[in-house]
This record gives C-alpha cells, sequence and structure tokens, in this order.
C-alpha cells in the first residue's frame, strides 16, 4: 500500500509541476505582452500562451487524479484543509475563467488571430485594431490575473504543506 500511495502522491505532485510549469508560460507571456508593440512579437507571444495553455490542462488532470486518490488512500476528506485547498482551486479556475478568459479572447481578436470570448463564441481572424491592442496590452489585467493566481496558488501550497486543520 505505502509505494503504491507513494506512487499516487509522486504523480499529483508531478501534475502539480507541469501544471505550474504551463502557467508560468502564460503567466510570463502574460507580463510581457503589456510592454510589446510589435504586432508579430504580440502574435507569438498569444501563440506560446495557447499551446502552453492546453498543456496545463494535462497537468490540472493529472493533479486531481493523483491528489483525489491519495486523500482516498490515506483517508484525508475529513480534513478541513483539503476541502479548504479544493474549495480555493474551484474558485481560482472560476476566477481566471471569468477575467483571463474574456480578455485574451479580446487580445487575440484584436492582434488578427483566431479567438474564443465566453458567451459569443468564437472566431477566426480578424482584421488587426490596433487602437483596442493597445488599450488592452495597456490595462493591468495581467497584472491582476497573476497576483490572483500567484497568491492563490501559495495559499493553497501552504494549505498541503502545512495542514493547519
Amino acid at each position: 500500500m505505502d509505494s503504491l500511495y507513494n506512487w499516487v502522491v509522486f504523480a499529483h505532485v508531478a501534475g502539480a509541476f507541469a501544471f505550474v510549469l504551463a502557467h508560468g508560460v502564460s503567466a510570463g507571456v502574460a507580463l510581457r505582452l503589456r510592454e510589446e508593440r510589435e504586432l508579430p512579437r504580440i502574435q507569438a507571444l498569444l501563440d506560446l500562451s495557447n499551446v502552453a495553455t492546453q498543456g496545463l490542462y494535462i497537468g490540472l488532470v493529472i493533479l486531481l487524479i493523483g491528489g483525489i486518490t491519495a486523500a482516498f488512500m490515506a483517508g484525508l476528506w475529513g480534513r478541513g484543509w483539503i476541502w479548504a485547498a479544493i474549495a480555493l482551486l474551484v474558485a481560482l479556475i472560476a476566477f481566471m475563467y471569468v477575467r483571463a478568459t474574456p480578455y485574451y479572447g479580446a487580445v487575440r481578436r484584436a492582434a488578427g488571430l483566431g479567438y474564443y470570448i465566453i458567451g459569443k463564441g468564437g472566431g477566426g481572424p480578424e482584421p488587426v485594431n490596433t487602437g483596442d491592442l493597445a488599450r488592452l496590452l495597456g490595462s493591468s489585467r495581467a497584472t491582476e490575473l497573476t497576483a490572483v493566481g500567484t497568491i492563490g496558488l501559495l495559499l493553497i501550497v501552504w494549505l498541503m504543506v502545512m495542514k493547519p486543520f
């Protein structure tokens, strides 16, 4: 049992590492985009972030499967910290979906790339809108998303390591 449990925890940690690694690419791109004004570079950065975002979902699935399985194996469902960590993760995912998805959809649209906007669906490349692009890139949204994500991640790690309740 201990050997299998260790492998399950390893999968959980590896999934978390993959999730953070892929998300780090997107966070770095988000912060770099605020300073970038050359359209080909903006488009390349947005495409890089899009690819990294796809990878983070794989890490998230592995993280969840490993974590949930480990919690069952160790009988941790009666502990408050695990529920707090799950609630925080769900809240972060919802926050990012509501705040990041429409923003980056609008940035991709303004940059002349394929896009998806919540409630409006997706679309193929449209003509570049330099005014919208400059306004969007000049906003503080990337800083907001990075700050909320970093603080949320640190709180989850604190809950997982310290197990305060």
